[in-house]
């Protein structure tokens, strides 16, 4: 009876399969694709006109934008497979190890993604036409590729851009077609429609998931684990057209399988555009390294990864000349992405049984006998218990199992602390990360302390090991190091109002600190901290601990209650006191006893600033803090009343910055009491300019000594071959270098960090210790280097130099920041040091 319904509900899609009909594109919208930019909801419109009219496609809404617009995915197939859709997505994830039994359907899933970066406005307008021809039942061709595989396209994963970018083209296009690249329409103004609505680059977010859009997406990923993702961008509009095969360096992970289905992928699609006489070039400039973008991470999830690239961009808009005079029209680059995603569907399909042989080979492998130096990754129990927290909940995301590594002794590893191999014992309390899982790979990536680097020109930053952002104590081994069961998670106990201690005590050690400090502030609740470690109680404590007096908080009404439930709300667990007399340490009455104000905060933006590092910024206020943030204009800095700010923080900026009555204000207000928090580029505002202490040279003899050195190397080098010169440029810059500070614990800045922090290095600024002002996070030393590359130019310059300082400015103070703290929103550890200069530093 079963065979029978079943056999019932097939010949009734097919009936009704043959019997429908989709409008096009061009008939739905009331304009050929090309002529317009299409506003995202208009694009879901369409989507939900064929998903409506055809049985086989399944329209899912997976999410919503910080905008609240819908994130989609049209699922679609032959009804065949449509019809068996659960069956087909399970027996993918027993490939994979995901799910136990044995498949029994064999048919592969493409995922096709468009639009991450939002002014790469091409990526939806190419989703609609390709999801047309796909999808449409008339096509006998396409039809017939539906057999041998499951599609899922994701139209745009970035709709806050698109919209941000194609609202903004819209009403400064010009009605006739204006190429001239000098007109209003080709020149988009800050922050530019890029990056999503706090202004990250979602394609560098695939692994932390740090966005709203990358959480969603990742969950239903995970859902599906394909064998194919191709991820559609927009490239320079003097740049053809790239696809795969991606170019060097190429991760070391990487299988033979994935090279070869990039090459089978690039040559089908070659012949294509041969056909049409277009231009394209493959194995240049986009590496298969950095884990978080839209291609390296399905590669270290089994699929086949590739990027995409049209030339053109948000430059181009409807037509723009390119270097040559050639017009680079939105219809010509959607052309481009059109035929690669066809191309990509017909070479799945031909493909279909090596595509899924191959996938469950990765995994069995992987699992079995994984291919990385590293077996197995230790963090031990003593590490910060809230960072710990931090990385498991990063894990669970990705899907990475990892266990309790119980009592072993007679160990040696790589201990990611000190860069060098060490003997060490586990305990009940130590976890272990195996590589021996379906996700091995993705978690040797994550943790490896040093990715091979065949090529040092990357595309983006070559360190990234989990221990160094969390700032964790970890060793990695190069055997097998077996669990003794299962780790479970500390069970959160809530604290309960009781009889009102003389203090609530709170540890500080990580963001869910300074989101519990925030809250407590915003509810009038005042807040100390104490410049000396204490012990009351038998209980020891360190400086930046927090202290909930009942003293100062007589008037706070359910002052008990306000402060537990608070503490519950994020997972704090409440210490208290019954007296203000230390047993060591100074008493809660000690002038040494500092009292938090509440800061009002202001961000600076606009022009001038990097959007990324404002974003970033913004995003951890509103997001992580929930704390009230102003932004305002760079532009306006000198119009500003600034006096209703305690804190002014400038994100990374280039150029001149701020103007010179803009940074007079600046420092008169600083003088009268403000405190300036300068990231990244920003600190090049002060650096080296009269009446600041921040400088790059200790003295002037080692200034004409490095001038010196640098002539001599400029005459060796101008002998060199044209080719070189990118090489050469790098080897005076960093991508992603990491090194080891040691923090002044006794000063703010190093609260919570145990006297150690790993910076992310990605400029060449180094900085001699200042004569005024604390020298708070410095690189001791050239073997404060853990991994990732910096150029030989530089490389030697790093040791003895400043990246976390402030100094004195009248009654205010600057914050220098050399590095970018919250590099991505994925550097935890920096979430915490830039907590300090906000709410402790200068209190």
């Amino acid at each position: 009876m079963k065979k029978l319904l079943l056999l019932s509900l097939m010949l009734c899609m097919l009936l009704s399969f043959a019997q429908a009909q989709i409008q096009t594109p061009e008939q739905f919208l009331g304009y050929k694709p090309g002529d317009r930019f299409t506003p995202h909801h208009r694009m879901v419109d369409y989507f939900e006109h064929v998903a409506e009219a055809l049985p086989n496609v399944q329209l899912i809404q997976y999410g919503e934008t910080n905008e609240k617009r819908p994130l989609i995915l049209a699922i679609f197939s032959s009804p065949e497979n449509m019809a068996n859709l659960e069956q087909i997505r399970e027996d993918n994830l027993r490939r994979a190890g995901l799910l136990e039994g044995t498949p029994s359907t064999s048919i592969p899933i493409n995922w096709m993604s468009f639009n991450v970066h939002g002014n790469e406005s091409v990526g939806m307008e190419a989703a609609i036409s390709a999801f047309h021809t796909l999808a449409d039942p008339s096509n006998t061709k396409t039809q017939e590729w539906l057999k041998n595989q499951i599609i899922i396209i994701d139209p745009a994963i970035n709709p806050d851009g698109r919209d941000r970018y194609a609202m903004w083209y819209n009403q400064k296009m010009n009605t006739t077609l204006q190429p001239d690249l000098q007109s209003m329409e080709h020149n988009e103004p800050w922050p530019g429609g890029r990056a999503n609505h706090y202004l990250f680059d979602l394609n560098r977010d695939w692994a932390w998931q740090v966005q709203v859009e990358s959480q969603q997406r990742l969950k239903m990923y995970q859902q599906w684990m394909p064998q194919l993702h191709l991820d559609f961008h927009e490239q320079g509009i003097n740049n053809p057209f790239y696809m795969a095969p991606a170019a060097e360096p190429l991760h070391e992970q990487l299988t033979e399988w994935q090279h070869e289905f990039q090459d089978i992928f690039g040559k089908n699609t070659a012949k294509y555009f041969d056909q049409m006489g277009r231009f394209y070039f493959t194995k240049e400039r986009f590496d298969l390294l950095y884990p978080s973008y839209g291609d390296t991470y399905p590669m270290y999830n089994g699929a086949i990864g590739m990027t995409i690239e049209q030339g053109g961009g948000g430059q181009a808009g409807r037509g723009g000349f390119n270097a040559v005079g050639d017009t680079v029209t939105l219809s010509y680059r959607i052309e481009g992405h059109y035929t690669a995603a066809l191309s990509a569907a017909e070479m799945t399909s031909k493909n279909a049984n090596r595509l899924l042989t191959e996938f469950s080979n990765y995994f069995s492998e992987n699992s079995s006998n994984p291919k990385s130096k590293y077996k197995s990754f230790v963090i031990k129990g003593e590490s910060n218990p809230a960072q710990t927290a931090k990385l498991l909940e990063l894990l669970d995301k990705n899907g990475i199992q990892y266990s309790k590594a119980g009592s072993k002794s007679g160990l040696r590893g790589f201990d990611y602390q000190s860069g060098k191999n060490a003997s060490f014992s586990t305990s009940e309390e130590d976890i272990v990360i195996s590589a021996y899982q379906p996700k091995s790979v993705l978690t040797q990536v994550f943790f490896e302390p040093n990715p091979q680097l065949n090529d040092s020109i990357t595309y983006d930053i070559t360190s990234w090991a989990l221990p160094y952002a969390y700032n964790l104590k970890a060793y990695a081994l190069e055997s097998k190091l077996d669990p003794s069961g299962e780790f479970e998670k500390t069970a959160f106990s809530e604290n309960t109002p009781g009889k009102t201690p003389v203090a609530y005590i709170a540890r500080w050690e990580g963001t869910r600190d300074a989101a519990f400090l925030a809250a407590l502030l915003k509810e009038g609740i005042r807040v100390k901290y104490p410049e000396y470690a204490f012990k009351t109680e038998g209980k020891s404590f360190p400086a930046g601990t927090l202290l909930i007096t009942k003293g100062g908080n007589e008037y706070v009404a359910d002052f008990d209650k306000k402060v537990t439930e608070t503490a519950n709300r994020f997972g704090i667990s409440l210490e208290t006191t019954m007296t203000g007399y230390m047993e060591e340490g100074k008493d809660f009455g000690s002038p040494n006893i500092r009292i938090i104000q509440a800061p009002k905060v202001a961000l600076v933006g606009g022009q001038g600033t990097s959007s990324l590092s404002f974003g970033e910024v913004w995003h951890f206020f509103e997001k992580e803090l929930d704390y009230p943030l102003s932004t305002l204009e760079l532009d306006n800095m000198s119009r500003y009343d600034l006096s209703k700010y305690d804190v002014i923080i400038l994100p990374s900026m280039w150029g001149g910055g701020l103007s010179k009555a803009a940074q007079d204000k600046l420092m008169d207000w600083t003088s009268a009491g403000g405190k300036v928090i300068a990231l990244d580029g920003a600190v090049n505002l002060f650096a080296n300019k009269e009446g600041f202490a921040l400088k790059t040279f200790d003295t002037d003899e080692d200034k004409k000594a490095a001038e010196k050195a640098a002539d001599s190397l400029a005459k060796a080098e101008r002998l060199e071959p044209y080719l070189e010169g990118e090489r050469l440029a790098i080897s005076g810059g960093a991508a992603g270098a990491i090194y080891q500070l040691d923090m002044d614990e006794t000063h703010p800045l190093g609260y919570g960090t145990s006297g150690k922090y790993y910076t992310l290095k990605n400029n060449s600024n180094t900085y001699a210790f200042m004569d005024r002002g604390v020298n708070a996070g410095k690189i001791s030393s050239n073997d404060s280097y853990r991994t990732g590359y910096i150029g030989y130019k530089i490389k030697s310059n790093m040791g003895e130099s400043l990246a976390i300082g402030t100094e004195r400015k009248g009654r205010g103070e600057i914050v220098y920041f050399v590095d970018n703290p919250i590099f991505r929103g994925f550097w935890e550890s920096g979430k915490l040091v830039l907590s300090n200069a906000i709410f402790l530093v200068g209190q």
